[in-house]
């Protein structure tokens, strides 16, 4: 009987400890969710990541990127990514591509915002594994309650600043797709096109439309 009573004491005790965690993760990913919604717009140095360790790819890219609530617009080394919360515009410059697809169906939406705002929707937990020479820094796992494309979301955020540090997407075929956003400046005048696809500058791109 006191092995059954310390069992189920344990069992309690960790449920509680894991609701917690959950609570303190998730109200550290609020300070940054209200932080980020205070700004009108924000531009940032973009970092890209794409690893598989099984085939044996490392591929890394720089850019920029621009959000401005729901819209987001990415430049990258031979790729330019422009949503305005809709619609999303992928233009393949080697190629010389534009393939068009649905914001709302698009698991891999790679707006900041969105991840932060769509927070509620998936399990949070800090993970204790990453260590950081920071430690301020705090890595969020969100996993989704139902099926998504993707088997995870790793978020580094700045528990003293309330800040996004980076973001890593994890699918289910080995890939994990990392963001690290550095030099961010909010509220700043941006181009009225920044968040426009504009056909007439791409004349000779074939158009993919994947809606």
């Amino acid at each position: 009987m006191k092995v059954k009573i310390i069992v189920l004491f344990l069992a309690v005790f960790v449920t509680c400890q894991l609701n917690a965690q959950e609570r303190n993760a998730r109200k550290l990913l609020k300070a940054v969710v209200d932080k980020t919604s205070s700004y009108k717009n924000f531009k940032a140095e973009l970092s890209y990541t794409m690893v598989n360790t099984d085939m044996n790819i490392n591929e890394k890219k720089t850019g920029l990127l621009f959000v401005e609530g729901d819209k987001y617009r990415i430049e990258m080394e031979g790729q330019i990514v422009i949503s305005d919360g809709k619609t999303i515009w992928t233009i393949l410059k080697d190629s010389k591509e534009v393939m068009i697809s649905s914001a709302e169906d698009s698991d891999e939406s790679m707006s900041p915002t969105k991840i932060l705002s769509t927070y509620s929707k998936y399990k949070a937990k800090f993970d204790k594994s990453q260590s950081f020479k920071n430690s301020s820094l705090k890595t969020i796992d969100l996993k989704a309650k139902k099926g998504k494309k993707f088997e995870k979301l790793a978020l580094v955020v700045n528990a003293q600043k309330h800040s996004l540090e980076s973001f890593s997407i994890y699918d289910k075929n080995g890939n994990v797709f990392t963001y690290h956003i550095v030099n961010l400046k909010p509220n700043i005048n941006l181009p009225k096109n920044t968040f426009h696809f504009d056909t007439k500058a791409y004349p000779d791109y074939e158009v993919v439309d994947m809606r």
